[in-house]
């Protein structure tokens, strides 16, 4: 398997204001960096896949729990809305690349899901960045979705070579 060109950086929640400034939530531990003025980011999707549509930030602030960006190509209101839940992406190559104990958010997406013993607990099938931390939510072979809080003490080690998150869920956890 290739590693992907483009990472997640972002993701546009909402329009903010009348002038073409989004909320959004961002998906880096550099969020000053990435959206530095002048800097261009990318549309696309949870899975990296870019759409023609690139964004060049002029400004962003503090806002909550994420950032308010003016990007010169959103001129108004209406425009911003058009961005809302599209993430943001850009090359991994313009990155700093992730310590030996990180990993890319984007990479956590479609891996399998094991216990340790092996056994094969589901699929992670999206991201969920909230107040409490990062939160991975997993389709189990049954169909159904279970919310796997991506701590210490749950989740025991990724293997990214395999592609595979390794689990030692609490009691009560995946039922």
């Amino acid at each position: 398997m290739t590693a992907p060109a483009h990472a997640i950086i972002g993701r546009v929640r909402k329009a903010h204001g009348i002038h073409g400034e989004v909320v959004v939530e961002t998906i880096t531990s550099a969020p000053e960096a990435i959206f530095a003025s002048g800097r261009r980011v990318l549309a696309g999707t949870v899975e990296g896949d870019l759409t023609d549509q690139t964004l060049t930030v002029r400004g962003a602030r503090d806002f909550k729990d994420g950032l308010i960006v003016d990007f010169e190509e959103l001129a108004d209101r209406n425009a911003a809305d058009l961005w809302r839940d599209r993430y943001l992406l850009v090359p991994v190559d313009e990155l700093v690349p992730p310590a030996d104990d990180e990993v890319y958010f984007h990479d956590l997406v479609g891996m399998r899901v094991e216990h340790e013993d092996g056994a094969n607990a589901g699929t992670v099938i999206e991201l969920y960045e909230l107040p409490q931390g990062l939160v991975l939510e997993m389709r189990r072979a049954d169909g159904t979705d279970v919310l796997i809080p991506y701590r210490a003490g749950i989740v025991a080690r990724v293997d990214e070579a395999r592609r595979t998150i390794i689990i030692t869920p609490p009691d009560g956890l995946l039922e």
